[in-house]
């Protein structure tokens, strides 16, 4: 962990804070944390122990306890991540990361819902690109370390049933994997 606390803003009291990949993100309940760059997961796990993944956040997303009704909830830093601390008193001032946050929580709920897990999967990559990816001319490049496990926590599916369909998509020409940790989503 790096300790920059440093004040982004003197006049608003932010504070911006550097975690490495790997760490968990404290959370109090009197802040959010509006992530400034890199990309975290949030989970719970069931009382039988499963982890459920809740989403995956980047650039101008907010992330905080009093966010979310779920406990557990925990948040990982999937790569380097920068963020400022900003106290739910100054709420006022955060109305569009919220509304953008609700906004992709439900196309990711509508995503769950399509039908067949090929579909979700296909839906949950073009989302994760549209987020995350950087565009190429061939389509989009998703450099995040997503494990098949994560992207079957993420669609509902086994592992298994997520390698078979990637395979599957890969012959489709719908994605390709030039090397570990990278998935190209060609365009349409």
């Amino acid at each position: 962990m790096t300790l920059d606390i440093l004040p982004t803003n003197p006049q608003n009291n932010l504070h911006s804070r550097t975690f490495d990949s790997g760490e968990i993100i404290s959370l109090e309940s009197n802040l959010y944390w509006l992530l400034e760059q890199g990309i975290v997961k949030t989970y719970t796990w069931t009382e039988e122990g499963q982890l459920v993944t809740l989403g995956y956040w980047g650039a101008n997303d907010l992330i905080g306890q009093s966010l979310s009704l779920v406990y557990p909830y925990q948040v990982m830093c999937l790569t380097l991540v920068r963020a400022s601390s900003i106290s739910v008193e100054r709420s006022a001032q955060i109305v569009s990361s919220i509304r953008h946050q609700v906004q992709q929580t439900e196309e990711l709920l509508y995503i769950m819902r399509s039908a067949g897990v090929c579909e979700r999967l296909r839906q949950v990559l073009l989302w994760l690109a549209r987020k995350f990816g950087r565009s190429l001319e061939i389509g989009r490049i998703i450099e995040v370390r997503l494990t098949h496990q994560d992207l079957a926590d993420l669609t509902g599916a086994t592992r298994v049933t997520v390698t078979k369909t990637i395979k599957q998509l890969e012959k489709e020409g719908f994605l390709s994997r030039p090397q570990r940790n990278t998935i190209i989503i060609h365009k349409s």
